[in-house]
C-alpha cells in the first residue's frame, strides 16, 4: 500500500492540501481529469490513507502532530530541554490559546483527510470497474472519515460536518458552521457502520487497510467514549468473537517491532516505511533528534520530550523498558547513552539510531489489548466486576509480566475488587499499557479526571476545566465567527 501512496503523492500534484478548512486552492481531483478507471479509484483511497501519515512540509498527523494534543497535553509527557519552540512549550504547560500553531495544523490535517475521503466517496461510484471493489473502496474511505471525525469531536467538541468535496475557492463562503457533538457522533457511527461490511482480511500486499474488525473496534471506542456500555460490550465482543484471529502478542516488545507490523494484535495501524517522503515517520513521533554526533557525555541534548511515568511500574513489568529507556546502546557505534531522565522508546529503532525519523514502526490506532480493557471497563460500569472482566484485564497483566496469557497466575491476577476499585485498576492498567499511543488525554477527559491528574505534575499546574477541549483555531473563527463559536475558557 505504501508504494502506491508515494506514487500517488508524486503524480500530477493531485494531493493539494487545503491550508485551512475554508481554503481549497483547487479541487485536487476532478471527474473530468482523473476519475475514469478502477485504478484511479484505488489510488484515490490510498491517498485518503496517506492523510494519516504524510504531510509534505509539515509533521504528519499521526507521525507527530497529534502527539502535542493527545500526549503532551496530558500528565505523562512534557517538553524537554531541546524543545525550544515556544508554541510547543505552551502546549506542554497547557497555556496554549486559539492561535497556537499545533492546534491549527491538527485541524487542517484532519479536514484535509476528510476532504480526500469525501472526494473518493463522491466520485468512485462514477468510475468503470468491479462494483464489489468500488463498494469496498468507498467503505474504506468512510472508515477513515469516521476515524478523523472521531479525533475531531473529542478534541474540539461539535465541529463542522463536511460530507462532500470542497470545490469552492473559499469554503468559508459556504458558512460551514459547528454541528453539535451529538450530530458528529451520529455521522461517525453511520460511517463506521457502513465500514463494518469491509473484508475481514486482505492479502499480504494490502496489509494495513481498514477491515470489518477495525470498524467494529473503533465503534467500540466511540461507544465507550459516550458511556454507552451496552453497545461497547456488543462491539467489543464482536471483535473478540468474530473469528478475526486477533490476539495479544506474547511479548509486549513485538507490538513495536518493525518485522511484526500488522500482526495479530494490530487491529488498525497507521503505516510507516523507512525513508518515506512527506515527513511521515513514527520514529519522529517522540524522539525526533538524531543520535548522530552526540556522545555518551552529552545526553541532555537529545532529550526533546520528558517522560514522567517511568517509576509507576511494578518490578517485573516489561512494559516499562519497552516504553522508556534510561540507557541505550547504539549497536552501530558501540556508544552507550545514559540519560539524566528516561526517554521514550517505543518507536525507536535501535538498528537505526542515526536517523530515528526514518523508521518503519507503525503507529497503532487500536490494538487488541485496547478492546480487552475496553470490554472489561464497560462490563464493570454496567454491572460491576465479573469473571469475564477479571479475565480480560488479567490477560493484559499476565503478558505485561511475561506470564502465559491465558493461564491464571496468582502472582499478577486481580481478584476481589468492587466496582470502584476495579474501575481504578482499569485506569491504572491503561495508564501503563498505552504510553505514547495517543490514548491518555482522551482517557482522562472521558473519565472526568484530566484536571485532577494533570495538576499532580508541577509544570502543568495551570490546567483547568477549559483543557477538556482544545480551542477552535482562531484562523477558522476569523472567517466565520458566528458559525464557529469558541470553546469555553479560550
Amino acid at each position: 500500500m505504501k508504494k502506491i501512496i508515494i506514487t500517488f503523492l508524486l503524480s500530477a500534484g493531485l494531493l493539494v492540501s487545503c491550508t485551512e478548512l475554508e481554503v481549497t486552492p483547487n479541487s485536487f481531483v476532478t471527474e473530468a481529469n482523473y476519475f475514469n478507471t478502477q485504478d484511479d479509484a484505488v489510488a484515490s483511497v490510498t491517498a485518503v490513507y496517506a492523510s494519516l501519515s504524510l504531510d509534505p512540509g509539515e509533521q504528519s498527523l499521526f507521525g507527530r502532530n497529534l502527539y502535542f494534543l493527545t500526549d503532551m497535553g496530558s500528565d505523562y509527557a512534557a517538553a524537554g530541554v531541546s524543545a525550544t519552540n515556544p508554541q510547543v512549550r505552551a502546549m506542554s504547560a497547557l497555556t496554549h490559546d486559539a492561535t497556537t500553531d499545533r492546534v491549527q495544523v491538527a485541524w487542517r490535517q484532519i479536514y484535509a483527510g476528510i476532504n480526500r475521503a469525501n472526494v473518493a466517496i463522491d466520485n468512485i461510484p462514477k468510475v468503470t470497474g468491479n462494483e464489489i471493489v468500488k463498494t469496498r473502496l468507498i467503505n474504506e474511505a468512510k472508515f477513515i472519515r469516521g476515524l478523523l471525525y472521531f479525533q475531531a469531536v473529542r478534541l474540539w467538541g461539535g465541529v463542522p460536518i463536511v460530507l462532500h468535496e470542497a470545490t469552492s475557492i473559499q469554503l468559508g463562503n459556504l458558512k460551514t458552521n459547528r454541528a453539535t457533538a451529538e450530530e458528529v457522533y451520529t455521522q461517525i457511527i453511520k460511517d463506521l457502520t457502513d465500514a463494518e461490511s469491509l473484508p475481514a482480511t486482505y492479502s499480504a500486499a494490502d496489509a494495513g487497510r481498514a477491515t470489518s474488525g477495525a470498524a467494529k473496534a473503533i465503534l467500540a471506542k466511540v461507544y465507550i467514549t459516550r458511556k454507552d456500555w451496552p453497545n461497547t460490550i456488543l462491539k467489543a465482543r464482536e471483535v473478540i468473537n468474530g473469528g478475526y484471529g486477533y490476539a495479544l502478542f506474547e511479548d509486549f516488545q513485538d507490538i513495536f517491532t518493525k518485522t511484526k507490523k500488522n500482526g495479530k494484535e494490530h487491529i488498525f495501524s497507521v503505516q510507516f516505511e523507512p525513508n518515506q517522503a512527506g515527513n511521515g515517520s513514527s520514529g519522529s513521533t517522540f524522539q525526533a533528534t538524531s543520535f548522530t554526533g552526540f556522545t555518551a557525555t552529552e545526553p541532555a541534548d537529545i532529550v526533546s520530550d520528558v517522560a514522567l511515568f517511568y517509576d509507576i511500574y511494578a518490578p517485573g513489568d516489561k512494559r516499562r523498558d519497552v516504553s522508556y529507556a534510561k540507557q541505550l546502546l547504539n549497536p552501530a557505534t558501540g556508544t552507550l547513552y545514559t540519560f539524566p531522565k528516561p526517554i521514550f522508546k517505543k518507536y525507536l529503532d535501535l538498528t537505526n539510531l542515526a536517523t530515528p525519523g526514518n523508521v518503519a514502526i507503525n503507529f497503532p490506532i487500536i490494538r487488541y489489548a485496547d478492546i480487552l480493557l475496553s470490554l472489561a471497563e464497560a462490563i464493570n460500569e454496567q454491572s460491576g466486576p465479573t469473571a469475564e472482566s477479571y479475565e480480560l484485564i488479567n490477560q493484559v497483566r499476565r503478558r505485561a509480566f511475561g506470564k502465559a496469557i491465558t493461564t491464571p497466575d496468582v502472582t499478577v491476577d486481580l481478584i476481589g475488587l468492587n466496582q470502584t476499585t476495579f474501575r481504578a485498576a482499569i485506569q491504572e492498567e491503561r495508564k501503563k499499557e498505552f504510553v505514547q499511543e495517543g490514548q491518555r488525554w482522551f482517557d482522562l477527559v472521558r473519565w472526568g479526571t484530566l484536571v485532577t491528574e494533570v495538576k499532580k505534575v508541577t509544570a502543568k499546574n495551570s490546567v483547568s476545566e477549559r483543557n477538556n477541549l482544545y480551542p477552535i483555531p482562531q484562523s477558522e473563527r476569523n472567517i466565520n465567527p458566528d458559525g464557529l463559536p469558541q470553546n469555553p475558557g479560550y
